[in-house]
């Protein structure tokens, strides 16, 4: 069992042994990024072959989740960032700002407890909870099976976006596609410029990176510059939002890239039906 080694478009494949590489890179590799198992010498094998098929399976029910959400006319947004960030804080404005442009639905994700989701609840979007909890003591993202279970609570016919606001997590919620057709974070500057750095998967894949707590700026020693350039290195083409939820300032860039990736016209209808 060798190491396995990450390619820049996130496939993967292991080294048996050092000659192998060369005549490892002359060919395509189809496997996931599963992570480096070699320490377990008696099932590190079955551990890879185990997780590569979970993966698969998440990719397939992801691909019916996203064959459906369209099939109904839906939008969706899988909204990621660590804890605290801030994510629910933003849907809270968000919701009322779309209002009367988009039907919104809500898919909360936590571990354990509706405390978001009941935060949520009464803004004018249809909220569906999801708990983690009953899976080895609490899983640290939405899958995609879990979100399809979320979907049955919601009406589907009735929405234009929705918006899952993933468990708080820097690590897995960006290693599983949910049937997303776009993904966005949040980001606090409270959490450290270095942290595009440290965490680069959930970088790399979001398309928009929501800076947050734009408020508290004159209280940090923060340096935005140094942020600018580190998420640059590792998502050069990534769309920076800077606003404070708290507040609402410098929401609306953020509500009109998320009418854009919906096709929402100021009226609420989508673009290109009749009307626009």
């Amino acid at each position: 069992m060798g190491r396995f080694h990450r390619h820049p478009d996130g496939t993967v494949h292991s080294h048996e042994h050092d000659h192998d590489h060369d005549h490892e890179h002359d060919h395509e590799h189809e496997h996931r990024d599963v992570g480096d198992h070699s320490g377990y010498t008696e099932t590190g094998t079955d551990r890879v072959v185990v997780l590569e098929k979970i993966l698969g399976e998440n990719d397939r029910i992801a691909d019916s989740n996203r064959a459906d959400l369209s099939g109904h006319g839906i939008t969706t947004v899988n909204l990621m960032s660590s804890p605290g960030a801030g994510k629910t804080t933003l849907l809270a404005r968000t919701i009322p700002a779309l209002e009367g442009r988009a039907r919104i639905g809500i898919l909360e994700g936590d571990i354990a407890t509706s405390l978001d989701a009941d935060a949520l609840t009464g803004l004018g979007a249809a909220v569906s909870l999801v708990n983690t909890d009953a899976g080895f003591g609490g899983e640290c993202h939405l899958d995609a099976i879990m979100v399809r279970a979320g979907l049955a609570r919601l009406p589907l016919d009735e929405l234009d976006l929705l918006i899952i606001e993933n468990v708080g997590n820097l690590v897995c919620p960006a290693e599983f596609d949910v049937g997303q057709d776009a993904r966005a974070m949040v980001y606090a500057i409270t959490e450290g410029e270095e942290k595009p750095l440290k965490y680069p998967v959930m970088f790399r894949t979001a398309e928009v990176v929501v800076v947050n707590k734009m408020d508290l700026l004159p209280h940090l020693d923060f340096d935005m510059g140094l942020f600018r350039e580190n998420l640059a290195r590792i998502n050069p083409d990534a769309t920076v939002i800077e606003l404070s939820a708290r507040t609402g300032e410098g929401l609306e860039p953020w509500v009109e890239w998320l009418a854009g990736v919906a096709g929402i016209g100021d009226s609420g209808s989508v673009a290109g039906e009749p009307g626009q």
